[in-house]
């Protein structure tokens, strides 16, 4: 069932069943409303007939009935002593009957009788030590009206539905026409048309639904993009090494190189073997790290320890480049995180560091917040340029000196995957600085 008809059935449905109740509770009520008023209109005609029989010896009957005639009401006088009816304008009988059958005596409370045929809405008046004045007024009439009235809320009952279906009709149409579009907004995601997506004219929930349905078919555009432009850096990257090896392999094989040139040659082989063997593993690294979950391990990771580990690994290359490194104790700050995998990435950005520095690289740790601790290293080198660094961490990104381009790919990778961020800048020194926010 589509969304449009649900609301609509439930919109009528919801106010079927309010309607309904109410009508029901107004029908129940109004008997009882019509009653006591009955009631109470009765006590007042009966105080006008008991001023006009009031005093007089002798019951003008003429008048009686006439006036009784006038207010359409029936009533009759009973003496409870002698048991009998003195006047009344129904036949005797009946009137006698219902006089032996109910108890005359006036109540404060509504009072109905009832006889074989009829019921009446009756008031009891005293007139007299054993005289009571009973005033009648047929039920049926009480019914009617009550009837009426509720053919009256019958035919508001259906003009409200009527109303109500139109009024949801034309909400569920506002409500669903963004949704509807936004359906075939997601058909283009789905057949990666992401250059003929547009937006949709809505508000609250569905606005935002839109905007997340946008943003991931940006990211969804600049994931393909990059998986593209990856195996295409990627074979790049491959092939190069490949014919090296290639082309002094078959020098080799056939003579080309001899002696010393051979020498030569074999040691261009070795070394381009270990520098493809390296680019695999970082790719290899970089997909799983990209999509495993059981790759990362958590633990408790001290931040002292993770910068002095930093440190002791790049001495070697500290000492080859002759560049002074420096860095702030950290206070004992602890966070959970894959050990290794956060040391890789610290090393890869420092190596990157020591390599382009002129003479100084500094670590800087300081608490960016109460949850959160913020890791600079920054250098004096010649810095990123302007064109490079929106691309820094994308895959086969390299700038001058760079070695496979993965480096900073895979640190960003464990930063967010560590629900952390990484940025690149300048630093104070004048070269290049990484911010890595834990």
């Amino acid at each position: 069932m589509r969304l449009k008809t649900q609301l609509n059935l439930a919109f009528t449905t919801l106010l079927i069943i309010v309607m309904g109740f109410t009508a029901i509770t107004l029908y129940s009520q109004l008997k009882s409303l019509l009653v006591t008023n009955e009631t109470r209109q009765l006590e007042e005609s009966g105080q006008i007939l008991l001023t006009t029989i009031s005093g007089i010896d002798e019951i003008p009957v003429p008048a009686l009935d006439s006036m009784l005639n006038k207010l359409d009401l029936s009533m009759f006088l009973y003496d409870e002593q002698a048991e009998e009816v003195t006047y009344t304008n129904l036949v005797k009988s009946d009137a006698k009957k219902l006089a032996e059958s109910h108890d005359t005596a006036p109540t404060r409370e509504n009072t109905i009788w009832k006889d074989k045929q009829n019921s009446f809405v009756v008031k009891s008046i005293k007139i007299g030590p054993e005289q009571h004045m009973v005033i009648l007024r047929p039920i049926r009439e009480l019914e009617e009206v009550q009837q009426s009235f509720f053919q009256r809320i019958l035919l508001v009952f259906l003009i409200g539905v009527m109303i109500a279906i139109l009024i949801s009709t034309y909400l569920t149409q506002r409500l669903v026409r963004p949704l509807t579009e936004l359906k075939y907004q997601l058909k283009k995601i789905q057949r990666r048309e992401f250059d003929k997506i547009e937006t949709v004219k809505a508000s609250g929930e569905i606005k935002e639904v839109e905007q997340s349905a946008i943003e991931m078919a940006k990211e969804l555009n600049r994931y393909i993009t990059s998986q593209r432009q990856f195996f295409q850096n990627a074979s790049h990257e491959l092939k190069t090494p490949l014919m090296t090896i290639q082309g002094y392999a078959e020098g080799i094989k056939d003579g080309v190189f001899t002696g010393k040139d051979q020498e030569n040659g074999l040691e261009v082989v070795v070394s381009e073997i270990n520098r493809l063997k390296q680019l695999i593993n970082e790719m290899i690294l970089l997909a799983k790290l990209d999509s495993e979950e059981g790759i990362y391990k958590q633990e408790r990771v001290e931040i002292k320890e993770l910068i002095n580990q930093t440190i002791d690994r790049a001495l070697p290359l500290v000492s080859d480049k002759n560049v002074n490194l420096t860095y702030n104790k950290p206070s004992d700050i602890v966070i959970n995180g894959d050990k290794e995998k956060l040391l890789r990435a610290m090393m890869n950005i420092t190596s990157n560091a020591i390599r382009h520095a002129n003479s100084q690289v500094h670590l800087s740790v300081q608490p960016s917040s109460i949850r959160s601790v913020e890791i600079t290293i920054s250098d004096d080198g010649p810095g990123i340029s302007d064109e490079l660094l929106p691309n820094m961490f994308q895959r086969f990104v390299k700038g001058d000196g760079g070695e496979t381009g993965l480096g900073l790919a895979i640190s960003r990778a464990i930063v967010e995957r560590h629900n952390g961020t990484i940025k690149a800048g300048k630093s104070e020194m004048g070269g290049a600085s990484f911010t890595i926010i834990l």
